[in-house]
């Protein structure tokens, strides 16, 4: 049970308080800590419960360890790794889930799991101290793996919501195995948010041992239960791949990133940065293929815009701008693969998939 401040604490925290207030407009993001500040203050002065406070407190406090963990590797390209914690380690698909994160870190990525036993065990030991662990405060006490360094690679998580979060948040791409309703939770979060926008583009791959079917089950569910009913278009597949070789699953990952580099929301227009240029004839090409999911005008080149200042490491990198939609994100997911592919419009293969 949390005690009460002493009255030297509330005094420091009130001189902290003073000094952020009083430098909110020469701070960098100010207007996001006014907010911030302004919804606790406004909180205060309602009805809220015990619990609503415990949960507000311990959610802050969750994201301010992942924050500090993160802050220093945030230009570090990232793959979450989600599957089974009672996967043997004798399983195939421990050994499939060491040897993916052995080989993805050595392409330049880190990895993040959540510390647990199985995949999770598997993906931090492959990874080495190339890897993060997030894991969970649990009534059964869930411990971390061993694998991940406790003092600056772990962070204990109260709740699941915000453990998703950082998953997510800092993750650019998804690799799962198979794995219970933990995993599945985890997949299907992950498919509302890009599905929906809520999310930047990442690849999704679906991780199968050698001839092995959970995956491919279940996507005759999703094909036979979810597209068959049109709850979900034949775009909405393009979010994710399956496959059982590492090799496939870690060029799918690399190649994502080959030419695309990342994209923003400015107004209404979408920004797509790119590691190069692309010529005039691929384009063209985009533009043919993919005008049912521009509202306005073609795609065209761009430089900076001035709202992106704030991001002086993509600052000169070349870029796309489009009026996206903002529905169909299957279709954003296919644009993406185009840009990628430069050998010809009808081959969806990535000629580089090593460039970064």
């Amino acid at each position: 049970m949390a005690t009460s401040p002493s009255s030297s604490e509330i005094k420091a925290l009130a001189n902290d308080l003073h000094k952020l207030v009083d430098n909110l407009e020469s701070t960098e993001h100010g207007a996001l800590i006014y907010s911030a500040l302004k919804a606790i203050s406004q909180i205060s002065q309602t009805d809220a419960e015990r619990l609503d406070w415990k949960i507000l407190a311990g959610s802050l406090q969750d994201m301010q360890k992942a924050i500090a963990m993160f802050y220093p590797h945030r230009f570090n390209r990232k793959v979450s790794i989600f599957g089974s914690a009672r996967t043997n380690v004798n399983a195939p698909e421990y050994q499939q889930a060491y040897e993916f994160a052995e080989k993805i870190t050595k392409q330049g990525f880190m990895v993040i799991t959540g510390a647990g036993g199985g995949i999770m065990a598997a993906g931090n030991e492959g990874a080495g101290n190339n890897s993060f662990g997030l894991n969970i405060q649990l009534p059964f006490e869930q411990s971390s793996n061993g694998f991940v360094s406790e003092a600056s690679r772990l962070v204990r998580f109260r709740y699941f919501f915000t453990r998703k979060l950082y998953f997510v948040k800092e993750s650019d791409a998804i690799a799962l195995f198979p794995g219970g309703f933990g995993t599945q939770d985890e997949f299907f979060e992950c498919l509302t948010l890009c599905q929906t926008g809520r999310t930047t583009p990442r690849p999704i791959v679906l991780m199968d041992k050698q001839g092995g079917d959970y995956w491919n089950n279940w996507d005759v569910f999703v094909q036979n239960n979810l597209l068959e009913r049109n709850l979900i278009t034949k775009e909405d597949c393009s979010l994710y791949k399956i496959t059982d070789d590492i090799d496939e699953a870690c060029q799918f990952i690399a190649s994502f990133y080959s030419i695309y580099h990342s994209c923003r929301w400015v107004g209404n227009s979408l920004v797509i940065r790119l590691h190069t240029e692309i010529t005039d004839e691929h384009l063209d090409r985009l533009n043919e293929n993919f005008k049912d999911i521009s509202l306005l005008g073609k795609i065209e080149r761009s430089k900076a815009l001035p709202s992106e200042a704030n991001e002086p490491h993509v600052i000169d990198l070349p870029r796309l701008v489009m009026h996206f939609n903002q529905h169909d994100f299957g279709r954003l997911y296919q644009l993406i693969a185009a840009i990628n592919d430069t050998c010809d419009s009808g081959n969806s293969m990535v000629c580089h998939p090593e460039q970064r």
